[in-house]
């Protein structure tokens, strides 16, 4: 074959090479996979190290909160320590589930809503800090839990990793509404935070049940119960 003919038979067999059905989609899809896993790790590490930023501005009561004693301040800080652990799993089981869907739609609702649950990470974060209190010892424990079931949730289905949304988001608002019963009545400033993030933990339940959520079976509804009872009083105390 000469030059010419040589030149030829690559320029008729380039474009199909480039365009044909299989190298495409094979290296868009490992580099989109390989992004996914790049922007998980990046989040799990600002995630742990308190590097989170709130979009919104953190929650205020309109009246001024009063001082608090010793032991108001201890359980106040008690408290957010805990509701801050449940951010960093909220933070793991979004970016689980993000990794797990290849629906666009559901990859957009979840990054809404991770969007706003790093706004309840800052808001704990920084009421931790006024009440000089530290976050829990064993975080990266927590977000190793909540990632891994996440994943495994919606590795079954993106039906399945809804639905542990839709329980998620149940237990978190009624254990917000504890707190708002338990913590000082003169720490205002921890109180509207605690509001914001109950409201806003009802609306992720809700966009998840309207997105097609399956409901869990009864033992892992006990499970998931369990789970979070021994997180919580743990993270009470460590």
């Amino acid at each position: 074959m000469n030059p010419h003919q040589q030149t030829a038979e690559k320029a008729r067999f380039l474009p199909r090479v480039i365009s044909g059905s299989m190298s495409t989609p094979i290296t868009t899809k490992k580099h989109s996979l390989v992004d996914d896993w790049l922007s998980a790790a990046d989040n799990a590490l600002r995630t742990l190290a308190g590097a989170s930023t709130a979009a919104r501005p953190v929650p205020r009561p309109i009246e001024t909160s009063s001082s608090l004693d010793t032991g108001e301040t201890a359980l106040s800080a008690s408290l957010m320590r805990v509701n801050h652990v449940g951010e960093i799993c909220a933070q793991a089981l979004y970016n689980a589930q993000l990794l797990a869907t290849s629906n666009p739609a559901l990859r957009a609702s979840f990054q809404k809503a991770a969007r706003e649950e790093t706004d309840h990470l800052a808001w704990t974060q920084q009421r931790l800090n006024e009440l000089n209190a530290r976050p829990s010892v064993l975080n990266p424990l927590w977000y190793a839990g909540a990632f891994g079931i996440g994943l495994v949730a919606g590795r079954i289905s993106d039906s399945v990793s809804l639905g542990f949304v839709v329980e998620t988001e149940r237990q978190v608002e009624a254990h917000l509404a504890s707190h708002l019963d338990r913590l000082p009545a003169a720490d205002l400033n921890s109180r509207a935070i605690v509001q914001q993030m109950k409201e806003d933990e009802a609306r992720h339940g809700a966009q998840a049940q309207a997105a097609g959520a399956t409901d869990l079976p009864a033992p892992v509804r006990w499970a998931m119960r369990a789970a979070a009872s021994l997180m919580t009083a743990t993270a009470h105390h460590l």
